[in-house]
């Protein structure tokens, strides 16, 4: 599936051929559990000619045709694949995701929901699809004030999966390709087999007792009793079955019969209470993205039930290009100033972000310039406010980002949002979300003064989420299209990979593998390990508790898009934390 001509730069992959090129027929479906081949060094076009002989001038490079981000090897080449044959980045998208939901369980799937942002290319829209998980209509408000909720109760955390509605929404409105062609890779993968990687197998190490305890579970991801590891082959012919299914009724069907059965029976099992008529009354729905000018160029990130797009806004409006440029990427004074940012900003998702079907906020009033600047007025350089704790511990997330030929982009995040869910497997095949867990409860409410409740516990409500599929146009195009996983990591891994790249100048690869500072609800600051001590004896000095001892699994996802020599270039990252794949055709 790649190309014989290849280059390797960092945990970018770029592909191009040079001389004349035409387009080749469309490539049968590949093998999906083989690893691709060896990259090799491309050859010299022309080979150096006497002096007295005429040269002959370099072919010029053929433009990039697509590109894709991910976090999961086998994803991003069943994204490419489904590009060569003729799919669009809606296509792509869900191909991949599919595929990620087989191979990487911990971290999305069928059990789960997300967001994606949409630009259309022909018709220069975006769309916001929202595939958020739900709340039962019969839930109640103590279900969620124990955090975490004890094994027997885990299923009263289960929201109505949006991850089916929301690839039927996205093929509805975008699709090239058949929609059953969409499911052959993922189901291949769940049939024949598929690799675990490394971020999988660390996962299954932290959810051992899980893992083992679990007939289903253990099964699937012990094999003969033991936890499987990287590089090994697994199966999972029940999701292969799930999926056969989808691929020959529609989405819709995953909201009725049998799947729907096992779904509630499952979460029933431990506490549940969602019945037929939550899944068989679920909708994704679409939304207008935010939006605002910064730098020269136009940046449309998601909104509410999102609280992500928020803080990336209400960062950039509080601090101009320049400033950020005073400051210096990565010193003490940029680190502090920035995490005091976020901790405001996420004071404003407690006190302000819902699901607008309940709470109508306009976020655009958040990050008004003034109110920023006022803000911004309230940052000493040289001490830290302390923010007040509440939990946020979403981990079970994956992101990807396509680019096709026709310039149209898909930024798409999905998420059973602990490490497999709430650690329910169906029959079906699939974990279940825990995304409820999200809801807010009184106590923290009460904490940050949040009079109007906006993400109170309620039945058909969305709780908040931290995901933020961002977009960067310039002069009409997208320049640059990012995302990440991480839970409330995520907008400031997006926010920092995004100044990196558009003030500093970094490389997309740069900008995504860069060191990132995290701002914990709960307090404190982290470090990427290993960072200087003269770094963190700084940001002592300003206040700051630090630490530079934990790994940061968050990963940034990111496609910039430009020209070189007249010619369209595309450069993919994807982030080494999470050991994700990125490739340029």
């Amino acid at each position: 599936m790649l190309s014989a001509c290849t280059a390797l730069l960092s945990s970018v992959v770029l592909l191009s051929c040079s001389g004349p090129h035409r387009a080749p027929p469309p490539p049968p479906i590949p093998p999906w559990t083989l690893r691709p081949p060896p990259l090799v060094t491309p050859t010299a076009a022309v080979t150096a000619a006497p002096s007295a002989a005429p040269t002959t001038a370099p072919a010029k490079p053929q433009a990039h045709r697509f590109a894709v981000a991910t976090e999961n090897e086998s994803a991003a080449q069943v994204a490419l694949a489904i590009l060569e044959r003729g799919g669009n980045a809606a296509d792509a998208a869900i191909a991949a995701m599919l595929a990620a939901g087989v191979t990487q369980p911990v971290s999305s799937g069928l059990g789960g929901g997300g967001m994606a942002l949409y630009w259309d290319a022909p018709t220069k829209t975006a769309t916001v699809i929202d595939f958020r998980e739900t709340a039962p209509i019969g839930i109640r408000p103590g279900d969620y004030t124990t955090r975490p909720p004890p094994p027997k109760r885990r299923g009263a955390m289960v929201g109505i999966p949006g991850e089916m509605a929301g690839m039927a929404l996205i093929h509805q409105r975008w699709g090239k390709l058949a929609w059953a062609e969409l499911f052959t890779p993922a189901v291949e993968l769940a049939d024949k087999g598929f690799v675990i990687g490394p971020h999988m197998a660390r996962a299954l190490v932290w959810r051992k007792s899980w893992v083992l305890s679990g007939a289903r579970s253990k099964a699937l991801f012990a094999p003969g009793g033991k936890l499987a590891k990287s590089g090994e082959t697994l199966r999972n012919p029940a999701l292969a079955a799930t999926l056969r299914s989808l691929a020959q009724n529609g989405g819709q069907s995953f909201y009725q019969g049998g799947i729907a059965k096992d779904i509630i029976a499952t979460a029933a099992a431990s506490g549940g209470r969602m019945i037929l008529g939550d899944l068989s009354s679920y909708r994704a729905i679409e939304r207008r993205p935010l939006e605002m000018d910064w730098a020269g160029r136009r940046i449309l990130t998601v909104p509410a039930p999102s609280g992500g797009g928020l803080l990336l806004l209400e960062t950039l409006t509080m601090h101009a290009p320049a400033a950020l440029k005073a400051l210096g990427l990565g010193t003490g004074p940029y680190i502090h100033v920035l995490a005091e940012t976020f901790r405001g900003a996420v004071a404003d998702r407690i006190r302000v972000v819902g699901d607008p079907a309940f709470y109508r906020a306009k976020l655009a009033k958040l990050y008004t310039p003034a109110r920023m600047k006022a803000r911004r007025a309230r940052i000493s350089l040289d001490s830290t406010h302390a923010p007040e704790s509440f939990p946020l511990h979403e981990k079970g997330t994956s992101h990807l980002v396509v680019v096709d030929g026709q310039g149209s982009v898909m930024t798409m995040t999905s998420s059973v949002r602990s490490m497999f869910g709430a650690r329910l497997m169906t029959s079906s095949g699939f974990v279940l979300n825990d995304q409820l867990t999200d809801f807010t409860t009184g106590r923290i409410e009460r904490r940050y003064r949040a009079r109007h409740q906006p993400n109170t516990p309620r039945g058909g409500a969305r709780p908040v989420t931290s995901m933020t599929p961002t977009l960067v146009l310039d002069g009409g195009k997208v320049v640059l299209a990012l995302g990440a996983s991480g839970g409330a990591r995520i907008p400031t891994a997006v926010t920092q990979a995004l100044i990196a790249k558009l003030v500093f100048g970094r490389s997309v690869s740069e900008a995504v593998a860069g060191p990132r500072l995290v701002a914990p609800a709960a307090g404190g600051l982290l470090l990427t390990p290993g960072s200087p001590d003269t770094l963190v004896d700084d940001l002592r000095r300003r206040g700051e508790v630090v630490r530079a001892d934990r790994p940061d699994f968050s990963a940034v996802q990111m496609i910039g898009v430009g020209e070189a020599d007249g010619v369209r270039r595309l450069q993919a990252a994807a982030d080494p934390r999470k050991g994700g794949s990125a490739l340029v055709r």
